[in-house]
């Protein structure tokens, strides 16, 4: 699978971008986000792609970051949701805007995005609540952009692309905090919230302290 392309623009649709690779061009269909964040025509270029294989297609999605990579995917796995589908909400509303109205079950955000409904966004919300967090610890540790955006790449992937987790990683309570207040949480409750969860799972990673905070701030009642 082809994991990244990093190449010259050499042509801008409305919805993809030509990417000139040692001579070789790809089409990469992005989100109208990510196609207004790229350069014009003769800049460099440097995105996360994933390759979607049908019987009578062959896709290739461009992405700024893995989180919004991974959001694709799994918003994907949705009924309902397809691939320009999952598009549409990442446009519109950005990786880190599908991550904060998952975890808050704001599925009316969601239909912000042209074509989806509220039966459909709901859907998205109540299948995905459960792995917002594991995204969001994703987005923390991801850079912004692929490195080497100025060299012309292809990177291939030998296997799906997992979340990070599993091993205790001393760093992980300043992420959750990174991502609660990306949320909209105050400094303060999400710290307090961020202690009190890393008090009760001292070895947990960023995506399960995440979590644990989460149900530390839910409203009682």
């Amino acid at each position: 699978m082809i994991g990244r392309i990093a190449g010259r623009i050499d042509w801008r649709g409305t919805d993809h971008v030509l990417i000139d690779v040692r001579g070789v061009g790809y089409i990469v269909h992005c989100s109208e986000r990510t196609l207004a964040a790229l350069p014009g025509v003769g800049g460099m270029a440097a995105l996360y792609t994933d390759l979607l294989v049908r019987e009578d297609l062959l896709q290739l999605f461009g992405f700024p970051t893995l989180a919004e990579k991974e959001w694709h995917r799994l918003l994907m796995s949705v009924q309902g949701v397809g691939a320009k589908a999952a598009l549409a909400i990442l446009g519109a509303l950005g990786a880190e805007g599908v991550s904060r109205a998952i975890t808050l079950g704001d599925w009316h955000t969601i239909t912000a995005a042209k074509g989806i409904g509220a039966k459909t966004a709901q859907r998205v919300v109540n299948e995905l609540k459960d792995k917002a967090p594991a995204v969001m610890a994703m987005g923390t540790m991801a850079a912004a952009a692929p490195p080497g955006a100025g060299a012309e790449d292809v990177v291939i992937e030998t296997a799906p692309a997992p979340a990070p987790a599993a091993p205790p990683d001393p760093g992980a309570q300043a992420e959750a905090l990174s991502a609660l207040t990306n949320l909209g949480y105050g400094p303060g409750e999400a710290a307090g919230a961020g202690a009190r969860a890393a008090g009760e799972v001292p070895l947990a990673d960023t995506a399960a302290l995440i979590r644990a905070a989460l149900r530390l701030l839910a409203p009682k009642g």
